[in-house]
């Protein structure tokens, strides 16, 4: 008796096709909504999948009911995701609903799929099949080479910044000659564009490609090979897609061409979850979807299984303020059955410290009441906003990890700016020694570390005494001696700075003189912003040691206590590495203007990016079962300066009636937002150690300050206190503005509720 799931029988879809069960008893666990996504086979379909609505389980039942009702062979059905690991799960589903014919199902990232194409057919366009897939390593040193063949100065234009460029054009789908239509970049004086050229040249000549090429390559061989295409386009009868939102314009033109002919394009995605621009995708290509396909049908998904109504409210509340989005409100799946749940808690604090003291606190609170600790996470905007949160809660012993990278410490440019204090406190550490002494490049080889060495080892003295020795001598170049003895004698400056500078400020020096700042500020990479932010945040940290020595103990036990895989621990990590994640507590600190929305980001995408960052926003509130708490602070400390902080426009535009407003001193005062709904309502004055401080007031929709105190109060000339900025004079005042230039802290503007007579 044969097998009614043996699908392998004939290649003919429907007629042909196996006897079909009666009864596919997986469809029942299905609700109304997910059931259409499923059962709409033929056409065009988009299926708006809200966040914890079972988008995966639509795919997989949908991929499932194909195969099992016959409509496809499985090699006929191509489903698409956008990491292995989502592949991996949703092949162990499809096989565990319909048996082993799950296995022949062509099924994979966009990548694998171009590669298993392109080692069939890649000869067709000048590529054997034996081609290597080039890393990031050997990307950026074989773009380098060519940049200095080309002449160009890698130190201001470096291969990294470029390779950036080029992986833009190919997300794009633009080959060199393609490229040059929609203007070159500025990057090497207008030679981008050649180097691309020859990039791509010299990678041809080596039968090899790098991770943009194989979407790239594949549309090649699509768009010139019209057999290839057409072969394709006929054995997919049914495509699926996972987490359309995140589509680049590449991955968009190659689903375009593969899916013209039976027009079966299902896409499972998201609007208000696209969040990778800075990557390549383009949210565009859902929301254009029905333009692109005018018979297409669209399911929404709206129960969310996930969050408590309360939650769902607020998250829903604060996105539709975006514009761009094709719309969908989020309601509890389990309407009736589930309380409406624990208010957002949002929590106006004084200063970073007291916000990581404070969070840290309800964790130990939600601790002692049963909560396990793996189902508690930080989620952060930006990665230099863990430091305060790690040492609190190195401090109280609560064990913690930090997903999508590594914990502060532990970070390239934090290694490397420790490495300096190092050899600053002990003239003798070698290893500190060999970590900077080309970091950043001087044009030290690895012949002048040889060289130190030797020295090193005769004389039997530390590496930085023997390279101090050296520059007395002929053993080195002219220029090798001249830059070695420069940097020697930095160290010598610096080392007789410690005793009488603060380490925050002679780390703050080091990091500039060294240049080893610049060095970040010149590099183009998507990194290097973010790693400039852990730098200041790094000088910040400093502020709280007397010494050197102090800091250095403390962060050598810090990197002692490591988390042990497996262990019942708060989870620590940023709002973009979050997303398919989902926790019982969720805290959200730093909502704040220009940390939450970006300020870089506002700077570079404007209005765009501002909906991008509301729907990071709203990303966060979705990733949590109960709770949800919200905080801001009054002040930050960003670089050693202190800063006046207004709460982000997110706050005010979260619903009244699924917040509760909460202050240090859990006294109302004067309203931190009007016009999202807090109304006069959000009463909270500032506290710091014991004495209360008069708050800002947010009174309009474009967030103009207002506080209760006139800027006629105050006169040019007239000497105030700032409780942070100490002692300074008025140099100017605009409206409720004071320009002041302080006696410690320079010049700064800061609104005159803050400051009184001196």
């Amino acid at each position: 008796m044969s097998d009614p799931f043996d699908l392998a029988a004939s290649a003919e879809p429907a007629s042909n096709a196996a006897p079909v069960p009666q009864r596919l008893p997986w469809l029942d666990d299905l609700n109304p909504e997910q059931l259409q996504a499923v059962e709409t086979t033929e056409g065009p379909l988009l299926v708006l999948s809200g966040a914890g609505t079972g988008k995966t389980r639509v795919l997989t039942c949908r991929a499932a009911y194909i195969l099992a009702k016959g409509l496809a062979r499985p090699w006929q059905v191509l489903a698409v995701t956008f990491t292995n690991r989502a592949a991996k799960e949703m092949r162990e589903r499809v096989t565990a609903l319909v048996g082993p014919v799950a296995e022949a199902v062509w099924l994979g990232t966009f990548h694998a799929l171009c590669v298993r194409i392109l080692r069939r057919h890649g000869e067709l366009i000048g590529l054997k099949s034996s081609f290597t897939i080039l890393d990031s390593d050997d990307q950026l040193r074989l773009l380098k080479q060519l940049m200095e063949a080309d002449n160009v100065d890698t130190k201001k234009w470096p291969a990294q910044a470029l390779m950036g460029v080029i992986q833009r054009w190919k997300d794009r789908g633009l080959t060199p000659d393609k490229a040059g239509r929609e203007g070159t970049s500025e990057f090497a004086g207008g030679r981008s564009l050649a180097l691309y050229a020859a990039y791509q040249d010299r990678l041809r000549a080596l039968n090899a490609v790098d991770f943009g090429d194989l979407l790239l390559l594949c549309l090649d061989l699509f768009q010139k090979h019209a057999n290839v295409l057409t072969e394709y386009q006929q054995q997919f009868r049914y495509i699926l897609v996972d987490e359309y939102q995140d589509t680049n314009v590449a991955q968009y033109l190659w689903l375009r061409l593969l899916s013209q002919q039976h027009r079966n394009l299902c896409c499972v995605g998201d609007d208000d979850q696209s969040i990778y621009s800075w990557r390549g995708a383009e949210v565009g290509n859902i929301l254009r979807f029905e333009k692109d396909f005018s018979d297409a049908k669209v399911v929404r998904l709206e129960r969310n299984y996930r969050s408590t109504p309360v939650i769902l409210e607020a998250a829903s509340h604060l996105i539709s303020h975006n514009e761009d989005r094709l719309g969908k409100t989020l309601r509890s799946g389990h309407e009736g059955e589930i309380e409406r749940g624990v208010p957002v808690k949002v929590r106006g604090v004084w200063d970073g410290q007291e916000e990581a003291r404070w969070v840290v606190e309800e964790i130990e609170a939600l601790q002692r009441k049963g909560q396990s600790l793996k189902q508690i996470a930080i989620l952060v905007r930006a990665g230099f906003q863990m430091l305060e949160f790690e040492e609190r809660l190195i401090t109280t012993g609560i064990p913690y990890r930090v997903i999508g990278g590594p914990r502060f410490y532990e970070r390239l440019e934090i290694r490397d700016a420790i490495a300096y204090l190092r050899l600053v406190q002990q003239p003798d550490d070698d290893l500190a020694f060999e970590r900077i002494i080309n970091k950043p490049k001087r044009g030290l080889g690895d012949s002048t570390v040889q060289k130190i060495h030797v020295l090193a080892r005769s004389q039997h003295v530390p590496l930085f005494e023997a390279a101090r020795r050296m520059v007395e001598t002929d053993e080195f170049r002219a220029q090798t001696r001249a830059t070695v003895k420069a940097l020697t004698h930095d160290f010598e400056r610096w080392q007789s700075l410690k005793e009488n500078m603060a380490p925050s400020e002679l780390a703050a020096m080091i990091l500039d003189e060294s240049g080893y700042t610049e060095m970040w500020q010149q590099d183009k990479s998507a990194e290097a912003p973010g790693r400039i932010e852990n730098l200041r945040e790094f000088v910040t940290g400093l502020a709280e040691w007397d010494t050197i020595e102090g800091f250095l103990e403390h962060v050598s036990l810090v990197m002692e206590s490591d988390t042990k895989t497996g262990e019942d621990c708060v989870t620590l990590m940023t709002l973009h590495g979050a997303k398919g994640l989902e926790f019982d507590a969720v805290f959200l600190p730093g909502w704040e203007e220009e940390i939450f929305p970006n300020r870089r980001s506002l700077d570079e995408g404007g209005q765009k990016s501002l909906e991008e960052e509301r729907r990071l926003a709203y990303v966060g509130l979705t990733r949590a079962r109960k709770m949800v708490h919200v905080s801001f602070a009054a002040n930050r400390r960003v670089y050693n300066q202190w800063q006046t902080s207004l709460p982000s426009r997110f706050i005010d535009e979260l619903p009244p009636g699924a917040v509760e407003r909460q202050s240090e001193a859990g006294l109302y005062g004067s309203a931190y937002g009007t016009t999202g709904g807090f109304g006069d309502n959000w009463k909270q004055p500032w506290w710091r150690d014991g004495k209360a401080k008069a708050p800002v007031q947010k009174v309009d929709a474009d967030w103009e300050v207002t506080p209760h105190q006139s800027g006629g109060d105050y006169k040019v000339g007239e000497r105030v206190f700032h409780q942070k900025f100490g002692y300074g004079v008025i140099a100017g005042i605009e409206d409720t503005k004071l320009d002041i230039q302080f006696e410690k802290s320079g010049r700064k503007k800061v609104l005159d509720s803050f400051v009184e007579p001196a």
